[in-house]
């Protein structure tokens, strides 16, 4: 005898997108079937974690915030959609580098015809190139330069330590910038995280261009003491610390707290071992595993590549567990993240 398929209790996308906006109705008519088709299950899989009274971390990697994701991210983060940020050190800062000195950008459509001598003329005119985005040295690099290290002299002098995003919310916070904006200020996730008093976690911070700076300064004997920048290792002692309260609290209801990763590197690999880390070195095994998990990435599928390992490789690592949901989105981040924020926004 055959049997019917059971019909799924899941309204259909089309029915998940009425009450939304435009945008999330184009994408629920459209977006049907492979890539396309894993970013709704993963933008509804997010829409349905923060339901059940969950968090979320997302993590930024490559030059999202030269992309302008700010335009939606801050947005999820007023909305109390974000509930943690881990970034690199770039992300940090190019989101107010834009904040600063948008005007002063200069978009090269044809980078992929340049020459070497095309670049050099680009060098000379101090304009850092981040694939089709210029970014001009003097009016945001060092413009910023010029105020956070202000900041770093105070604390090297009163003896007192902070992280990164630290001092980038006390120049943000302290209106030194405020007259040089040349964005809508609401299109700025670093202000947004700013106002909110976002948890954000950069490792790495010194492969940026602030941590070159930071690194200069103390070579020059300018900042006295290089501890005045709080380093990795006490990110991911905070961090620990930060899961373990956090996952506690939402241990009453059904919440967990989730993980959505845009691009690989270290703003993924790192935050995402706190679990194992908690579970195997601290001996903590009633810490929750991460209860969410998508990643956006266009690095090939492969289980030698660990931005491209498909996540329930992190089964093995103790990081997801076999139930967790999990989605993986092969695309460029630039397109899908702000598909994916505008549907959990319902714009």
């Amino acid at each position: 005898m055959s049997t019917k398929p059971k019909k799924s209790k899941t309204p259909s996308n089309a029915v998940a997108a009425s009450k939304k906006g435009p945008i999330s109705k184009f994408i629920a008519h459209n977006y049907r079937h492979f890539n396309a088709a894993s970013l709704v299950d993963a933008a509804r899989g997010y829409e349905d974690h923060l339901k059940k009274g969950g968090k979320m971390v997302v993590t930024l990697g490559g030059a999202m915030s030269t992309a302008e994701l700010g335009i939606t991210l801050a947005e999820m983060i007023r909305k109390d959609k974000v509930h943690a940020i881990v970034c690199t050190g770039a992300n940090l800062e190019e989101d107010v580098f834009n904040l600063v000195a948008h005007d002063y950008y200069e978009r090269v459509p044809h980078y992929r015809d340049l020459t070497p001598a095309d670049e050099q003329a680009l060098l000379e005119r101090h304009m850092n190139r981040v694939t089709d985005t210029c970014i001009p040295e003097m009016e945001a690099m060092r413009r910023i330069e010029n105020v956070v290290l202000d900041e770093w002299m105070k604390a090297d002098k009163a003896g007192e330590r902070f992280f990164p995003h630290e001092f980038m919310y006390k120049i943000l916070r302290g209106g030194k910038l405020k007259k040089s904006y040349q964005i809508d200020p609401k299109n700025s996730w670093m202000l947004a995280a700013a106002q909110k008093n976002l948890p954000i976690i950069v490792p790495g911070w010194e492969d940026a261009t602030l941590g070159n700076m930071f690194a200069s300064h103390v070579i020059t004997g300018e900042i006295k003491n290089v501890h005045t920048v709080r380093t990795g290792i006490e990110y991911m002692m905070w961090l620990a610390d930060w899961y373990t309260k956090t996952a506690k609290n939402l241990r009453d209801g059904n919440g967990s707290i989730g993980f959505f990763q845009i691009g690989g590197g270290i703003s993924g690999d790192f935050p995402i071992c706190v679990v194992p880390m908690l579970h195997q070195d601290l001996q903590r095994p009633d810490v929750p595993l991460w209860g969410y998990f998508c990643q956006i990435s266009d690095s090939t599928t492969s289980y030698g590549s660990y931005s491209g390992a498909v996540p329930n490789e992190k089964i093995t690592w103790g990081k997801l567990g076999e139930k967790t949901p999990k989605y993986i989105i092969e695309s460029d981040a630039t397109i899908v993240a702000p598909l994916v924020f505008s549907w959990v926004l319902g714009r």
